[in-house]
């Protein structure tokens, strides 16, 4: 076993790394390119490195906390193609979207102490919209949904 496939074993014994994270840690570490670069098909044939885990991973971590725009930019600074993206994302889509709202809707209705979202103080909702728009959500549109769902009880 080479030093670089020992390397790469130590790093991603403690977590996930993207194919990226992984080049770029051996060129630090003075490997050459091939050697990283033959080093990276094996674990990805032995399934030790999957740039598919490090998307879910990223999707499931950052759900609830930021939006699909916020979670995908994340994803491509750690080299995730969009393409893997998009498809990752499908794949979860169910899951995310019956764990992701409700959980934000509460969230959002605790820090700021409220019941309801019809008539917001311009104030309150200025900065409920910059909460939300921040962690990449359409914050008009989830208002809006909210303040429809308040009037349906």
């Amino acid at each position: 076993m080479s030093n670089c496939q020992t390397y790469f074993f130590r790093l991603l014994a403690r977590r996930e790394y993207s194919e990226k994270e992984l080049r770029k840690k051996g060129q630090e570490k003075g490997f050459s390119e091939a050697e990283i670069t033959e080093t990276i098909e094996h674990l990805q044939e032995i399934n030790a490195q999957s740039d598919t885990r490090v998307a879910e991973e990223m999707i499931l971590g950052y759900q609830g906390k930021y939006g699909r725009p916020k979670i995908k930019q994340k994803c491509r600074e750690k080299g995730i193609s969009d393409e893997l993206f998009a498809q990752t994302w499908e794949n979860l889509s169910d899951q995310l979207e019956a764990e992701e709202l409700p959980n934000l809707k509460n969230k959002v209705k605790r820090k700021y102490n409220l019941n309801q979202f019809s008539n917001l103080d311009p104030k309150t909702k200025r900065k409920i919209c910059n909460f939300l728009q921040y962690r990449g959500f359409n914050p008009w549109q989830l208002l809006k949904q909210w303040e429809q769902e308040g009037q349906n009880f």
